[in-house]
């Protein structure tokens, strides 16, 4: 199968796909099954809200959608307006989002096109205030988001363009990370990083919220370690060399999370293997534990508000805990019962965040935690009915037809 386009590749996939659908179209409840399950996923799904100024940017899907659609709306109480939907990249629907990032003040949104399930990614730019995409247009993005720098820019992965007929099923190496300035075109981007000598290797590139530090990642897969090197210059030394915080490839991963005061919060499984948070001090090259491990592993971390946040696996739940930058413990959140919480994101300047539970019992729900009161309210999209009404469809929608629960 090394030509996917071959005569005999296709005759082989036409004959599997006999075969398959021979026997699933014998099934005599197949069509009940469906209906059953479209039944089940058509009710309106959210995603959590993201904040830029006095706007909120958040998704949602009105129950079978393709995909979801981004939308937009001041305060979080204004009116809800459409601004991308990704349903329209094509009309068979074979094309999807593939990246969304906002700038820092939510100008500018980088957005990547997958047609066709592909890896690669077109990325373009979208002027928020009039929901309309500017001129940009980078090709053969893969494996890469959008790390902006201001609005006036962001860094991206690429590869090089690959030869006819190869995009599909060409090895990719030499992945490099550029700079795209808003309004001009891919071939002016600027290099930023390369390694010639490690071809299989991929790199990124992340900008600290404040600002103030470029930030390097680097994995290498192909040489059978699980871990990565951190190296990271200040913007405004321009074209310094990256300076290692971990130089070489292990098998320990290490994560930024943020820099506070100029010294980087770090999430790390190095001589931890449920995970920790400590704190380098790039002046002295010291390391300090500011959440050491637990028996519980460690399963997301971040800053908001000038906290830090950190949820543990604990018996097959979540727990979430707020810190101190410096790691002491002021409160956990009490979430509705045993289940699985995500989201706890946000800015160091926002008052409060937006965090998603589900169990089996309890349907994903979005609410909206206060860092100052340490208290959490059900968070009710702006153009959907009351949460605590949806709840109950929810819960009466998994009813059999017979009145048993699943």
């Amino acid at each position: 199968m090394e030509d996917d386009n071959s005569p005999e590749v296709a005759a082989w996939v036409a004959a599997e796909n006999k075969v398959t659908f021979g026997y699933l179209d014998k099934i005599s409840y197949r069509p009940q099954l469906k209906d059953r399950l479209t039944k089940l996923l058509n009710y309106p799904k959210f995603g959590s809200p993201t904040r830029r100024g006095d706007w909120f940017i958040f998704s949602k899907n009105d129950g079978l959608q393709n995909q979801s659609v981004q939308y937009i709306q001041k305060g979080l109480d204004g009116s809800p307006e459409v601004l991308l939907d990704p349903n329209k990249f094509s009309a068979d629907g074979t094309s999807q989002l593939g990246g969304f990032s906002l700038s820092q003040s939510g100008k500018y949104v980088a957005y990547g096109i997958s047609e066709g399930g592909s890896d690669w990614r077109d990325f373009y730019v979208l002027d928020v205030a009039t929901k309309k995409p500017l001129t940009d247009h980078l090709e053969w993005v893969k494996f890469s988001g959008a790390s902006w720098i201001g609005d006036q820019g962001f860094f991206y992965n690429r590869y090089p363009q690959p030869e006819s007929g190869k995009k599909m099923a060409g090895k990719n190496d030499y992945q490099k990370i550029y700079y795209h300035k808003v309004g001009t075109p891919q071939s002016d981007d600027k290099l930023i990083y390369e390694d010639n000598e490690h071809p299989q290797r991929r790199q990124s590139v992340g900008v600290t919220e404040d600002q103030r530090f470029e930030t390097l990642s680097v994995s290498d897969s192909s040489a059978g370690k699980r871990g990565d090197s951190i190296l990271y210059r200040e913007l405004a030394q321009g074209d310094k060399p990256f300076t290692p915080i971990v130089a070489e490839i292990g098998d320990d991963s290490y994560g930024i999370i943020d820099d506070v005061r100029g010294k980087f919060l770090i999430e790390t499984n190095h001589g931890a293997p449920n995970g920790k948070v400590v704190l380098y001090d790039p002046q002295t090259k010291t390391w300090k534990d500011i959440l050491p491990e637990k028996p519980e592993p460690l399963q997301s971390t971040s800053t908001v508000g000038g906290k830090l946040f950190a949820t543990y696996l604990t018996d097959v739940v979540t727990r979430a805990y707020v810190y101190s930058l410096d790691g002491k413990l002021e409160n956990e959140i009490k979430l509705p019962g045993p289940g699985t919480a995500g989201g706890f994101g946000g800015r160091n300047d926002d008052k409060f965040l937006f965090y998603s539970f589900t169990s089996f019992n309890y349907p994903p729900t979005i609410f909206k935690y206060d860092i100052a009161t340490r208290t959490s309210s059900m968070h009710s999209p702006a153009g959907s009915r009351d949460c605590r009404s949806r709840r109950e469809r929810w819960r009466m929608s998994i009813t059999t037809p017979r009145g048993g629960r699943r």
